[in-house]
């Protein structure tokens, strides 16, 4: 995760900076822990260390679910940017030694393609917070400097945690220092270990299974396999001096993060990768067209991304600015340059004319003159 490239201390220490900011998600994460350690607590032991457990492992999956269609767009996003890293390299061979130009070129390949590099990053940075203010809130408890206005109210609820544990293991203790060895260093190893396996194993399912061959070269795909390796050990580092209640956060939302993107690659997977070879064996054994499939979802990304926005042109809607433009402009001729740009609409001079009735009956017609341009009326 992007908030382990800087040490804690350091996240500590502008969290702090901006205690004032930061308030309201502490009362947030001390609330919803409160509540479902209350929910959890009408069937089991308000006091038991499972009770607890389940509290976190519902906070995460609570704060998932919010983050869903967020996490499509970052894995749709992170997709995109590999399969389009041929013509990015191809920009770069042409304008390598123009960086200003390689950079324009380059923003404009993702708005044609509709690629968004921020996108990969949004989810990760909304639960940044919420992850470091979980921190705090349980660091709070085992420090007895308590956080989150909930906890405040609750001191009870905060001494139950602050003796709540798992298999010997305290919740708000963590696995430094290692003297004396017990049940949390243990504890914390083992969760350490499958939070290093959920990561590299998300990781590996993506660049083997939802990459093409031609998106497994470059920049990005090296990127991409030093990130492979690189995580994992910045992951096991950091947890050291993390409290067991966040490890068991941290865990529940790395499987929460491999199981949802095995779910997106098995029923939406990129085109020419073994994933999608995989999906159109499924389709056709089930006696349906994936061509027929894959044009339906288009289709319907077209009429997504067509679907009027009610914009206000003079009053009227842009639509019926269309629409009225198009009937003035009817049975002109058009001209269209060689890149097959959309036709445009040479108007022509016309001379009006208007048909009135006369005082004696008879049809008076009144003529306008064709518009002349400016220089010619001067002239005359």
């Amino acid at each position: 995760m992007i908030e382990l490239l800087i040490p804690l201390s350091i996240w500590d220490s502008i969290y702090g900076a901006m205690s004032t900011m930061i308030q309201p998600i502490y009362w947030a994460v001390s609330g919803l822990l409160v509540l479902f350690h209350w929910l959890w607590s009408q069937i089991l032991d308000p006091d038991s260390g499972a009770t607890w457990v389940l509290s976190i492992v519902t906070l995460t999956v609570f704060i998932r679910t919010l983050l869903i269609p967020l996490f499509v767009k970052q894995i749709n996003s992170a997709r995109n940017m590999q399969l389009v890293q041929p013509k990015v390299q191809a920009l770069q061979k042409k304008y390598g030694s123009d960086r200003q130009r390689l950079g324009e070129e380059t923003m404009k390949l993702y708005k044609e393609e509709g690629i968004s590099p921020m996108a990969s990053c949004l989810p990760l940075l909304l639960q940044m917070p919420i992850f470091l203010s979980l921190f705090r809130v349980l660091q709070g408890v085992a420090d007895n400097t308590i956080r989150g206005q909930f906890f405040k109210d609750n001191p009870d609820v905060v001494e139950s945690l602050q003796n709540a544990t798992l298999f010997g293991a305290g919740l708000s203790d963590r696995i430094f220092p290692l003297t004396p060895f017990g049940s949390t260093q243990i504890l914390g190893v083992f969760l350490v270990i499958l939070m290093v396996a959920s990561l590299f194993f998300t990781q590996l399912q993506l660049m083997r299974k939802n990459m093409p061959p031609e998106a497994l070269n470059g920049p990005m795909a090296q990127q991409q396999k030093m990130m492979l390796y690189l995580f994992p050990v910045i992951y096991a580092v950091s947890s050291a001096v993390i409290p067991i209640g966040v490890l068991i956060y941290w865990l529940t939302s790395n499987i929460w993060t491999m199981g949802q993107q095995g779910i997106l690659i098995r029923n939406n997977p990129a085109p020419n990768t073994p994933a999608f070879i995989d999906w159109e064996e499924r389709m056709k054994a089930k006696g349906k067209d994936p061509a027929a499939i894959l044009e339906e979802r288009a289709a319907k990304r077209r009429r997504t991304k067509s679907a009027p926005t009610g914009r206000v042109v003079g009053g009227a809607s842009a639509a019926s600015a269309t629409s009225a433009t198009s009937a003035t402009s009817a049975d002109s001729p058009t001209e269209t340059d060689t890149a097959g740009a959309t036709p445009k609409v040479v108007r022509q001079q016309v001379t009006r004319q208007t048909v009135r009735t006369g005082e004696d009956g008879k049809a008076v017609v009144r003529r306008q003159p064709k518009a002349q341009a400016r220089s010619t009326r001067k002239k005359k």
